[in-house]
């Protein structure tokens, strides 16, 4: 019999669910705070269906994307849960309007990639912006320059279009899997 998908569910259905072993989840817990599943006698751990979309979203940062986990920190802490959480299930609408949203609060930019947030990829400047959602400190940079060509703001626009049409296409397939 299959559950309710409000019901909360064990740690080890957790594990299986997102193919990872308990002891990761338990150590996740020390390390994102945001991370509260309900804990009954013995130690025993019951997680929320929102705690269990918000591993999924820091599963798919840290395995998925390379991201660390102060990475994935600063990402929870500037853009909060339900950011993560969209990204898991590729909500592309629900990240522009949560970035749009944290924007508007704060002058700066909210998603900053240093170089220790992100493993895996070349060092270039960073630019304030996360897959292209959020305003950049100065929108009128000038082309960047990439060999012989340059990258204008419309082809990196389409340059971004495919890179989520492809993210979808990976988390299709990995739920076929």
């Amino acid at each position: 019999m299959d559950k309710s998908p409000d019901a909360f569910r064990t740690i080890s259905e957790v594990a299986d669910d997102l193919d990872l072993p308990q002891h990761v989840l338990r150590f996740w817990e020390t390390r994102f705070p945001q991370i509260k599943p309900l804990k009954r006698g013995g130690g025993r751990r019951y997680y929320r269906p929102d705690d269990v979309e918000l591993l999924k979203g820091i599963r798919h940062l840290l395995y998925d994307q390379g991201y660390t986990i102060k990475g994935v920190q600063k990402l929870l802490k500037t853009n909060g849960n339900k950011f993560v959480m969209a990204v898991a299930t590729g909500d592309v609408a629900t990240m522009e309007a949560l970035v749009a949203a944290n924007a508007s609060k704060a002058d700066e930019p909210k998603v900053n990639l240093d170089e220790d947030q992100v493993v895996g990829r070349p060092k270039v400047r960073a630019s304030g912006r996360f897959f292209g959602f959020g305003s950049s400190a100065n929108d009128d940079a000038p082309e960047i320059s990439v060999g012989k060509g340059s990258v204008g703001k419309e082809d990196r626009a389409l340059l971004q279009e495919a890179l989520f049409d492809l993210l979808e296409c990976k988390r299709l397939l990995d739920q076929v899997r």
